[in-house]
């Protein structure tokens, strides 16, 4: 599946026209202004009524975030007479992994709770769990606004819009590059030959906390690797059986990250540090380099950084293999609907989307959290960070794009690959069997989807 090259951000921010009337501030109901309801009754006579808002926005380098929904669901709630949302803050992987994927099974989902594109969608859409958006977008005239719902796309239905897009590449510190003589690598014989120029001097090369409960951590590292080996249609035939885990990209991938330990390349400790104190060791100046996502940018920036002056950004470097040149990057993370939704949490949902997904909140997602929006429209970037602009040039120079593979992979083997490889870190597994497990659980995984 060929994938949509991705424009540089702020080229497409500066040139796209904005859309018009995305950021009005207009009540859901334009007679709730007037102590009434559609159908004239009295604000009295309406049923009070609450809705859980399952959100991620839990870290400190998510407050901005964190005030942004904060804001929309105070307006939404003045907006719909009647409604108090009840705000859900839960951590990423263990409302993914673990409390939404109970929901569903049970039929328990909350009205309005963060999705995940591509494989959960897929499913949980298939279940009847996800409410269908396009009638809804049509109706509040945002269905053309979005760069790409694909992820949340499924036999032509959308059930989830994304709040703000990414890409994934490596951070790195100007300074310690410096001190090390490193240059900013291209290719993966550069990017080998500064990780051991920066561990001659004492630098940890790469920052990386991917312990219990983060094996996704290493995973993006993963991921570009074996794209770069193998190409975007690598990642494409693992559901449908024409590509297989046990391919030569996947086990060289393996290879190459045993290496990367066994050198100490990656923070030898590694398994004994969660996500954010991995990437607190950069933003921080304790390792020269950190592979991330662009929400990175937050942190990085943020008032804890002693980098935030002094890092640039590179995508993975070119292997020599069919993958060169593409990025990591898409819009797959946002928020869903429930499907049993009745009149009034309809009323909201409709609500909660035109107060969230607006051209004011898109502007104050690139500003202020240093995120790429997911709608069209944003002419003026004044105020934009830096790095986030840098981040856009290393987008837009890229050949191509390709999502997160656990957007095309059945959920069971996206758990198994970060458990294998927190096994494969802590030295527990060969490359070549760590391919097989990946294989044996994918052919499982694919036999059952039949």
């Amino acid at each position: 599946m060929k994938k949509r090259l991705l424009l540089l951000i702020v080229a497409v921010l500066a040139t796209m026209s904005a859309l018009a009337g995305c950021g009005s501030n207009t009540p859901a109901d334009s007679n709730a202004a007037n102590g009434t309801e559609q159908g004239g009754k009295t604000t009295e006579d309406v049923k009070s009524f609450n809705m859980v808002l399952r959100h991620i926005h839990i870290r400190d380098t998510a407050k901005k975030s964190l005030e942004i929904l904060q804001q929309t669901v105070k307006k939404t709630e003045s907006d719909v007479p009647g409604l108090t949302f009840v705000l859900d803050g839960v951590e990423d992987a263990v409302n993914r992994d673990v409390k939404l994927k109970a929901e569903m099974a049970a039929g328990t989902q909350p009205p309005v709770f963060s999705l995940f594109g591509g494989a959960d969608t897929r499913n949980y859409s298939k279940a009847g769990r996800l409410l269908p958006l396009n009638d809804i977008l049509k109706e509040l005239g945002i269905a053309d606004s979005f760069f790409d719902l694909r992820e949340f796309t499924v036999d032509g239905q959308i059930y989830g819009l994304p709040e703000s897009g990414y890409i994934e590449g490596f951070f790195y510190n100007k300074k310690l590059f410096e001190q090390a003589g490193a240059k900013v690598p291209t290719t993966w014989d550069e990017l080998v030959s500064a990780m051991e120029l920066l561990k001659a001097k004492g630098i940890t090369p790469i920052a990386m906390g991917a312990g219990s409960g983060d094996g996704w951590v290493v995973n993006m590292l993963v991921n570009s690797m074996f794209v770069a080996l193998g190409g975007p249609k690598l990642q494409e035939g693992f559901a449908t059986g024409a590509t297989k885990w046990t391919d030569p990209a996947v086990i060289e991938t393996f290879k190459r990250i045993q290496m990367m330990v066994e050198k100490q390349y990656i923070d030898p400790n590694v398994l004994g540090l969660k996500f954010p104190q991995g990437q607190a060791n950069f933003y921080t100046g304790k390792a020269a380099m950190l592979f991330d996502g662009s929400w990175a940018v937050n942190a990085i920036s943020g008032e804890s950084s002693t980098v935030k002056d002094d890092t640039g950004f590179f995508r993975f470097p070119d292997v020599g293999g069919p993958g060169d040149g593409y990025i990591n990057g898409g819009w797959s993370n946002g928020y869903g609907f429930s499907a049993t939704v009745k009149d009034q949490e309809l009323t909201a949902v409709k609500a909660f989307i035109k107060n969230f997904y607006n051209q004011e909140n898109q502007k104050r997602t690139l500003i202020e959290t240093s995120q790429i929006p997911s709608m069209k429209g944003i002419s003026d970037v004044q105020g934009a960070n830096a790095l986030i602009q840098t981040i856009g040039e290393a987008q837009g120079s890229a050949k191509g794009a390709f999502p997160a593979f656990d957007s095309l992979v059945q959920p069971k083997v996206k758990v198994t690959l970060e458990a294998t490889m927190q096994q494969l870190l802590g030295g527990k597994i060969e490359p070549e069997k760590a391919a097989e497990r990946m294989q044996k659980t994918q052919d499982e995984a694919n036999a059952e989807s039949k």
